[in-house]
């Protein structure tokens, strides 16, 4: 059995798996930590096979990512004299991470929003956060808002186009991404002039 039959015999393995939402969670989980590959890859044909899941499964990604920030906001916040050069090394650089301290101290809530939406590896917000000391709880809400709209979106495309999804994400992606960014900016502007 070649390779390429293999990946696909355990993928429909994993779709119709008991343990399928279980995986996903920590999938997302890992990806917000430790994995920067971004989760669409899997989520997508996953929400087109599971249709009848399609919200459960958009929520225990969001779930998974929201656990996984909480820990990457501790190791900031606790581990960062110790953890941060080597998490700062592996996903970015330190030009890069002292520019998103100074975004987070700047524009905290509405950066971590727009670092959770767009495809930038996500552990820089999370350890900035920490490491900022940026409240919790608003980094809690931030990264909340914005996972549930990169998934919860993903599980409307899928919705709605069914099959023709994954062809429809990829056409769009950038156009969509550009247009969530202005549209976050275009928020952020105005919650400072109120």
């Amino acid at each position: 059995m070649s390779v390429q039959n293999k990946i696909k015999q355990k993928t429909r393995e994993f779709i119709d798996s008991r343990h399928m939402l279980r995986g996903i969670t920590i999938a997302s989980f890992l990806e917000s930590t430790i994995v920067p590959i971004p989760l669409e890859a899997v989520l997508i044909p996953l929400m087109q096979a599971r249709r009848e899941k399609l919200w459960l499964i958009a929520f225990m990604a969001t779930l998974g990512c929201i656990a996984g920030a909480l820990l990457g906001y501790t190791l900031g916040y606790y581990l960062f004299d110790i953890a941060g050069e080597w998490v700062i090394n592996t996903f970015s650089n330190p030009e890069q991470f002292e520019n998103v301290k100074q975004k987070m101290h700047d524009q905290g809530f509405w950066f971590v929003i727009t670092l959770g939406i767009v495809p930038i590896p996500f552990q820089i917000a999370m350890l900035a956060a920490g490491a900022t000391k940026y409240s919790l709880t608003l980094f809690i809400i931030a990264s909340a808002i914005a996972r549930s709209i990169r998934y919860f979106g993903l599980a409307i495309v899928v919705y709605y186009a069914g099959n023709q999804a994954e062809r429809i994400i990829s056409k769009h992606k950038t156009k969509t991404m550009i247009a969530l960014t202005l549209l976050i900016l275009t928020a952020w502007a105005l919650s400072r002039m109120l």
